[in-house]
């Protein structure tokens, strides 16, 4: 009951304000998350200082302001999904070179799309399957109220994007007869039990989650980098760009690498608008010793 009245009596009301309206929420928001509370500002600081080491703290601090007050815009842009329009959507996200991705459908591939939580994902969301030939899927990690992740599917699959449950991974490939674009994100820490590729990134040991690579490898699919772009307040473009055509011939690794180096050229390009509020360095290498890094499993099936 509880999540019914937060969600009728405050997220559908917010969410049908204007953006001009909105954006002066985020504007009161940033001032409270930055100045009162210090949202995760031990987080945001120390990852901000450790992948940029040779700036000074003036620039620093910049990066962290620009951060705050961008992860305000998230989140009343993310309240304004629920209940935005086709016509806003398409308004507010466009995709710069659908024709890279549209060749791949011509050719009948299947797409292992991989990126980070960087611009608005979320806003992405919306209009990412309305302007490709693809069907498009994403993998998401469930919610633990049963409400708000019906809400969140529901939400996230207006305009034809397809939510798929982790749990639900191996169904993937046979949720449509027509080719198909598979989206993951790269960027978050592997929990203990997962494989992890390690390389650095953002001049950090870093490990990655392997689950992309692998489900390239299995189902044989080109792999594109999707750098989420800000242009100015509520407003995104979508570039994408080939890795491979197909992982065939690839040295094990090599997909994680490549996508891993392109997200960190996307960050140095805008730093401030990456989500730097994640603990995406909480667990170093030993952390993981009890378990097969990707590495030391080269030898093993993918």
């Amino acid at each position: 009951m509880r999540d019914r009245i937060l969600y009728y009596g405050l997220i559908i009301p917010l969410s049908r304000l204007p953006f001009t309206i909105l954006y002066l929420l985020s504007d009161l928001t940033f001032l409270i998350l930055y100045y009162i509370v210090g949202y995760r500002k031990k987080v945001i600081r120390g990852n901000i200082k450790r992948s940029f080491p040779d700036k000074v703290l003036k620039e620093l601090k910049a990066i962290e302001r620009e951060f705050y007050r961008h992860f305000a815009d998230l989140l009343v842009e993310s309240l304004k999904t629920f209940t935005i329009s086709k016509e806003e959507s398409l308004k507010r996200v466009k995709i710069a070179n659908a024709k890279l991705v549209n060749d791949l459908y011509d050719q009948g591939k299947n797409i292992t799309t991989i990126g980070g939580h960087n611009g608005n994902w979320e806003l992405y969301a919306t209009a990412c399957a309305m302007q490709i030939k693809h069907d498009v899927a994403a993998l998401y990690t469930p919610l633990s109220s049963p409400f708000f992740d019906k809400i969140m599917r529901k939400s996230r699959s207006r305009f034809g994007l397809q939510m798929v449950p982790t749990t639900e991974n191996n169904q993937l490939p046979t949720r449509s007869t027509r080719p198909t674009m598979f989206i993951f994100g790269i960027d978050q820490c592997p929990r203990k039990s997962q494989r992890a590729y390690w390389m650095e990134f953002l001049n950090q040991e870093t490990g990655v989650q392997f689950g992309a690579e692998k489900f390239a490898r299995n189902h044989n699919t080109a792999v594109v980098f999707g750098n989420i772009k800000k242009l100015k307040r509520g407003h995104y473009v979508i570039e994408y760009s080939l890795i491979c055509e197909s992982t065939i011939n690839k040295p094990m690794g090599w997909v994680m690498e490549e996508g891993t180096k392109r997200l960190e050229e996307m960050i140095l390009n805008q730093p401030a608008y990456w989500l730097w509020s994640h603990k995406r360095w909480k667990y170093a290498k030993q952390d993981y010793d009890q378990f097969k890094d990707a590495q030391n499993a080269m030898a093993t099936k993918v």
